[in-house]
């Protein structure tokens, strides 16, 4: 995705990965088209309301929230969201009473729905259970070529999640003061300037200069740090001509 300037190309792209995911995870039993909302709402990630609460000519809609201070997430973060979300819109559509104690806490059935989806749940104490982003969303996201949405707001990063209509459900693994990290790791030819996106050790052949690229020993996720055979050899020249410069002169 390129980089976001504007509040009105974010919800567009949410609204593309709505459509994406609403296709491949709801197959033969598509959700509706919520109103889909960027608002600053610290503590949370996200929610989905119980009613329609918009109006519009086709009768009304949901509205699905992706909490401002996560926009700018790991790709695969805001894929969870909205998926966790778009489980709860599943479940109100099919009546099917997912959470209880005031939206909060998410049970067995939600477990379910989020695991026919391929979701990740782990268990959350007095808020029952919570999704966290697994390979499989990685994998989506890398397939459909998608990156983080680059815009977002300042704040404290939140902490919980939402169920219904802003009802606090706890997160997970967040990072006080920043930017959680991608488990993407991002590979960029240097002699070429292509680049790659991969989520493990991968062996991979530049195919516009058939070079074989190799990983640095500080490589990690979010890091861009790939480099073909080629071009190590030549900083290595580089530096051993250096230092036999240096031992030349002494």
């Amino acid at each position: 995705m390129k980089q976001t300037t504007k509040m009105s190309r974010a919800v567009s792209q949410l609204e593309h990965i709505y459509n994406a995911l609403n296709a491949d995870f709801f197959a033969g039993e598509p959700l509706p088209v919520p109103i889909i909302t960027v608002q600053s709402k610290p503590g949370t990630y996200g929610h989905c309301t119980t009613a329609k609460v918009w109006q519009r000519k086709d009768g009304g809609a949901y509205e699905l929230n992706i909490a401002a201070e996560v926009l700018n997430y790991p790709i695969e973060e805001t894929l969870d969201t909205m998926l966790h979300e778009m489980v709860h819109l599943y479940c109100r559509e099919h009546n099917i009473k997912e959470v209880s104690r005031g939206g909060k806490y998410h049970n067995g059935r939600f477990k379910a729905e989020a695991e026919r989806r391929g979701l990740t749940c782990i268990p959350c104490g007095q808020y029952g259970w919570n999704t966290t982003p697994g390979d499989n969303l990685i994998e989506y996201a890398l397939s459909k070529g998608w990156n983080e949405i680059k815009i977002g707001r300042s704040s404290l990063p939140p902490m919980i999640r939402t169920g219904t209509g802003g009802a606090a459900q706890a997160g997970t693994g967040s990072i006080q003061g920043g930017k959680r990290p991608s488990s993407t790791r991002k590979l960029i030819c240097p002699k070429c300037g292509q680049s790659v996106r991969a989520t493990k050790a991968v062996n991979i052949l530049c195919g516009d200069c058939l070079q074989k690229w190799w990983r640095h020993k500080e490589s990690g996720p979010g890091k861009s740090l790939g480099r073909c055979f080629e071009c190590a050899r030549s900083i290595r020249k580089d530096r051993q001509n250096k230092r036999d410069a240096i031992n030349g002169q002494w």
